[in-house]
């Protein structure tokens, strides 16, 4: 067998007619920015979200940084977000000369740990941005109990969770990214929905937030040549609103899919003493963008090997902690701040997940898998 991470082309040929059909609609009408498709993907994931705006954008690293020029925030102020995570998060503070305060995960969901955004704030402090990791929620209750208290702003990166639900011990749900002050997602094309090349969004509740980051999407206009604001050139293209347009009514579905396949790797490495299957909490719904074990005295190296030796692809996410790598060393972070994220970086695998894996794909990944651990 050959069995990739994502396998986008298999998604394609299910949804091939109408993805096909949209995009020469596209053409045919020569709306290739901000044409029709893309004013109605915004209704439809607003209506999907339940959120009262969503801004499309370029790319899912765009809304972040749009997001923070939106909240007025100076050089020098201090946003908080997790060591572990992919650079976009992070690098986009550091880009707006804004001070990156980077705090550790939690062990088991490996989102941000709420008590130690707690201890990391100062006077400076003004914004926190979690990530919901891997296809969870973070504690949302608490970070937003956090913001309150401090008065702070909250930007979700949900890049990598929508769809996802988290539900409050107040008794209310809300999608991932719907929360907080403005929420931000990725539509790269490996993502739980996914365009054909870079995509991006903005969702919030707050009519002046919607207003500024409208504007700084296209250049700070408001009416078209008067500038109102510095802002960025950030548009979603049509073509790909179009492809995003026919994928979302499949978003449930999909990730219905993906946690079908995460329930049969989790049966299958119960009883391994050497693996760590992923944690689902107990107030947000998983939609395993990806499927991430933790190895316990296992040749992560030679297990990517073996793996490799039958088709089968695997990655890890992520090889080197945020605060080790180079870009941000003039921040001086102090690497015993980060105990779990350090180990996580030493320890994790990610298997496999996607919304074609069947049980015989899924079988053969497992069986490779525990021929090599159980006998190593």
């Amino acid at each position: 067998m050959n069995i990739p991470m994502v396998d986008l082309k298999s998604q394609y040929l299910k949804i091939k007619n109408e993805v096909d059909a949209g995009i020469t609609k596209v053409i045919d009408n020569t709306e290739f920015v901000n044409g029709t498709e893309v004013k109605e993907l915004k209704k439809e994931l607003a209506d999907y979200l339940n959120v009262k705006h969503v801004i499309p954008c370029a790319n899912g690293t765009d809304a972040l940084q749009i997001a923070m020029m939106s909240l007025g925030l100076e050089p020098g102020d201090e946003v908080i977000s997790s060591d572990f995570t992919f650079i976009a998060t992070v690098e986009t503070i550091a880009l707006l000369k804004l001070t990156p305060v980077m705090v550790d995960v939690l062990p088991d969901t490996f989102c941000i740990d709420p008590d130690k955004i707690e201890k990391a704030i100062s006077p400076k402090t003004k914004a926190i941005i979690p990530v919901h990791l891997f296809g969870q929620s973070c504690d949302m209750d608490k970070i937003m109990e956090i913001a309150k208290k401090y008065n702070l702003f909250v930007i979700e990166d949900t890049a990598q969770a929508i769809g996802s639900n988290f539900t409050s011990k107040q008794g209310w749900t809300k999608k991932a990214g719907t929360i907080g002050n403005i929420g931000c997602t990725s539509f790269f094309p490996s993502k739980n929905l996914g365009c054909y090349g870079d995509g991006g969004a903005i969702f919030t509740n707050d009519d002046e937030l919607a207003e500024k980051i409208s504007s700084i999407v296209n250049h700070g206009m408001k009416i078209r040549y008067y500038h109102d604001r510095i802002g960025v050139n950030s548009r979603l293209d049509t073509i790909q609103a179009a492809v995003l347009r026919v994928k979302l009514p499949h978003l449930d579905e999909y990730n219905s899919a993906r946690r079908k396949a995460a329930d049969y790797y989790d049966k299958a490495f119960k009883n391994c003493s050497k693996i760590t299957t992923p944690y689902r909490s107990e107030f947000s719904t998983h939609t395993f963008h990806q499927y991430t074990l933790i190895l316990n005295n296992v040749d992560r190296q030679k297990l990517m090997e073996h793996l490799s030796s039958k088709g089968i692809a695997s990655a890890i996410y992520y090889p080197l902690a945020l605060h080790n790598q180079k870009a941000f060393q003039e921040f001086d972070y102090n690497p015993s701040d980060y105990p779990v994220t350090n180990k996580l970086c030493e320890t994790v695998i990610s298997l496999p997940m996607n919304t074609e894996l069947d049980n015989e794909k899924l079988k053969y990944i497992c069986d490779s898998v525990l021929e090599f651990v159980e006998n190593k």
